[in-house]
This record gives C-alpha cells, sequence and structure tokens, in this order.
C-alpha cells in the first residue's frame, strides 16, 4: 500500500466566489467525506497538491489529509479541473474506515521484453494500463506486474492471467485483452523485379509527324 502526506486546511465559505478567490490566491477547494462524517470543505495549497499529483499513483494510493491538529486516512476520488487549462479547481477526498473495503484502480506495470518482440521483431500492444480491484485499504496494490517475456507474437495476456495479493478481488472483465504481441507491419518496399512507375512523371509527348517533315526534325 502506498502512502503520501498532505496538509490542509478547513474553510467554512462555499460559492462559486469564495472559489475563484482561492484559485486566484493559489489555493485548491476541497471535501472531504465519508462513512459518519458530514462533508467539510477544505482548503489546500496548490503547489505542495500538484507535487503530490507528480509523485504519486492518485487512484491507489492513501492520503493521510491533516487539518485542524487531526489526521485522516483518506482516498482522492475526484479532481475537477479546468475545461481549458491545466488547472485543478476542486479535489474530492473519501475517509477510510477500517474494515470497510473500498473499490480503486490499480496501475499495471509491464515486465520484461516480449519473445516475440525480440526474435520476430512484434508489436506490443498495451490496450489496458489499469484495473478495478476491491479491497482493504490497508492492502491496496502499489501496481500489478504483468510479465509480457513469454509472449510470442500473436499471443496475449488477459485479466484472468493476473495475480494479485490473498484478499484483493479483480472486479475488471477477465476475459478483456491487456495486451498482444502484433506481427510487425508488411514492409512497404516493392518486390524484386517489380518495376515502379512514377505517377507524378511528366508523360512524353507523342505527336504525328507531318507529311514531308523528318522526324525529330523541328518545324
Amino acid at each position: 500500500m502506498a502512502t503520501a502526506q498532505l496538509g490542509a486546511k478547513t474553510r467554512t465559505g462555499s460559492g462559486k466566489g469564495v472559489a475563484r478567490k482561492l484559485r486566484q490566491g493559489g489555493e485548491v477547494p476541497g471535501v472531504i467525506y465519508g462513512h459518519g462524517r458530514a462533508p467539510q470543505s477544505l482548503t489546500l495549497n496548490g503547489r505542495e497538491f500538484d507535487r503530490l499529483l507528480a509523485n504519486v499513483a492518485v487512484q491507489s494510493t492513501v492520503i493521510e489529509l491533516s487539518f485542524d491538529g487531526t489526521m485522516a486516512r483518506t482516498l482522492i476520488r475526484e479532481i475537477q479541473r479546468h475545461p481549458f487549462k491545466k488547472q485543478v479547481v476542486h479535489v474530492d477526498f473519501q475517509e477510510l474506515v477500517a474494515g470497510e473495503k473500498v473499490t480503486v484502480e490499480v496501475p499495471l506495470v509491464f515486465v520484461g521484453t516480449p519473445e516475440g518482440v525480440k526474435t520476430g521483431g512484434g508489436i506490443l500492444d498495451q490496450t489496458m494500463h489499469e484495473i478495478t480491484v476491491h479491497c482493504d485499504p490497508s492492502i491496496i496494490p502499489n501496481h500489478i506486474d504483468v510479465d509480457v517475456t513469454p509472449l510470442a507474437i500473436g499471443k496475449s495476456v488477459h485479466v484472468s492471467d493476473l495475480r494479485v495479493p490473498d484478499g484483493v478481488e479483480i472486479l475488471t472483465d477477465p476475459e478483456a485483452t491487456i495486451c498482444i504481441v502484433s506481427a510487425p507491419k508488411a514492409s512497404e518496399t516493392p518486390a524484386a523485379g517489380v518495376e515502379v512507375v512514377d505517377a507524378a512523371a511528366e508523360p512524353e509527348l507523342i505527336r504525328k509527324t507531318k507529311e514531308g517533315e523528318e522526324e525529330g526534325e523541328e518545324s
């Protein structure tokens, strides 16, 4: 289980005007909610939150959120961004409760070089980069390894092939394809003996020789 620490402050103001002023001052409005907790409005330091996002897998990292002299173990459930900018405009935290399982997205990490890539010039096509699991917060995997080393051309890995820790239930469709080694693309070089015609070449001008005029003589 990956964890990270983040500080916050409680706030009492609400509404678009208050949120706009906070963002203009480099802060990000947020809220924490959970079982048995009334939603509490918070304010985050924008730069600290950006650094957090750059260094953790947000969906599967437990955030130890400190505010008002207390600490709550949380998961980030939603990050709202400006439609045209990269700016975060709001964050939702869910407080974790001991004994309550949670559903999270866990990233996949591809390990090794497929045999079909090394010896056959194939291409590894990664069609899935995370899966959904259900488990106790204390055993949320940081990531799940996908060993692609033995894959020959045409072979694939499915969700049902994954190995996860005891107590972790995979909710993603077990038949879904995670990756496949495709055959190399056909060469576009023309086969030997095949003449390539340049369609853009200027056609040869053929004109009928006038009577009494030698061929090749200009009129």
